[in-house]
């Protein structure tokens, strides 16, 4: 081998190492800014108000949140629209909805508790988003460092986030599609941190109200092989996260038939997978269903089956995921 030749296979390599080494530093760096922020989101006490604008429609309510040690808990009213309050400890879940006098109660691992809770990441997330920083900016009163999250490939949304600097608390944040046309935005319109409220005191109120009908909603966890289910066709950088047995999605309180959720994530954002037995009173029309903003519904039919795939990622990302699930043989 030439002297020339040689050089040139000894440049290709160190360029190729280099690269290896950027990608590692980029992928540690997201993913250590994202568990800072949601570190952020669960371990300080605050309250504010956070309002969400998407596709012309606006919704606002009110986050009370405590922190103690590894109890979580947290109070989210509605302001807008039917009136709806979110009482949460932990995993245990209460909704209620005065109109109807209803509470529903539930188990749920934490995803996403209110929109400008950003998830943890993991150790691929890097492959799949680049971080990039836009400088500082005043929300709220305080000063934040702003972030773009920049998807690498066209089966997810980009971001921009705007975290308070000297708590990593996410103040603000809008999701994009691949022209930057801004999809949705949460903000808090107003926020005070190290509010000292008891954690105690949130969680009594999750007492069933006086007059309201209880409505348990129980939920299982399993894994899809297991309910005769299997992805045949994957999605890049999307893997399983989670699989639960819950009560049928959309269907009225007092059904008691149960959907398979699977649940999905590359690490930000993530996808829902729910199979349920075909009803043709309910299930009548299948392929894309846009709701607005950023989240969207892709719906099939397989066999005696009917498949419904919901996320905040692109049409296609869902068409994909959906297509892909089959019933074992």
């Amino acid at each position: 081998m030439s002297i020339a030749m040689r050089s040139r296979w000894v440049l290709l390599v160190v360029l190729c190492c280099l690269s290896v080494a950027a990608w590692a530093q980029d992928a540690v760096d997201l993913q250590t800014w994202l568990k800072r922020t949601y570190d952020a989101s669960r371990q300080n006490s605050y309250v504010g108000t956070f309002v969400v604008s998407s596709s012309g429609r606006m919704y606002s309510a009110r986050i009370i949140h405590a922190s103690e040690g590894d109890l979580q808990v947290e109070r989210i009213e509605a302001l807008s629209g039917k009136p709806r309050i979110t009482l949460r400890r932990n995993q245990q879940v209460m909704t209620l909805f005065p109109a109807n006098q209803i509470a529903v109660v539930e188990s749920r691992e934490s995803l996403k508790d209110y929109p400008l809770q950003l998830r943890p990441g993991n150790a691929q997330v890097g492959q799949w988003y680049q971080l990039k920083p836009l400088g500082e900016e005043r929300i709220a009163g305080m000063t934040t460092e702003v972030m773009r999250i920049a998807p690498k490939d066209a089966l997810r949304y980009g971001y921009t986030v705007w975290a308070d600097k000297h708590t990593g608390m996410v103040l603000r944040m809008q999701t994009m599609d691949a022209e930057g046309r801004i999809l949705e935005q949460a903000a808090f319109s107003e926020l005070q941190m190290g509010v000292p409220f008891s954690p105690a005191a949130l969680a009594a109120q999750m007492q069933l109200p006086e007059g309201f009908r209880l409505v348990q909603r129980e939920v299982t966890k399993t894994n899809a092989e297991a309910q005769g289910w299997k992805q045949t066709q994957t999605v890049v950088g999307f893997q399983t996260s989670a699989a639960y047995i819950r009560p049928t999605p959309m269907a009225a309180s007092t059904d008691s038939s149960t959907a398979l959720q699977w649940i999905f994530s590359d690490g930000l954002a993530t996808v829902s997978v729910f199979v349920e037995r075909f009803d043709p009173l309910r299930h009548t029309r299948e392929g894309g269903l846009e709701t607005g903003g950023s989240t969207h519904i892709w719906t099939r039919r397989h066999n005696n089956w009917w498949i419904t795939a919901v996320g905040e990622v692109p049409m296609a990302t869902l068409r994909q995921m959906a297509q892909g699930i089959e019933r074992l043989q």
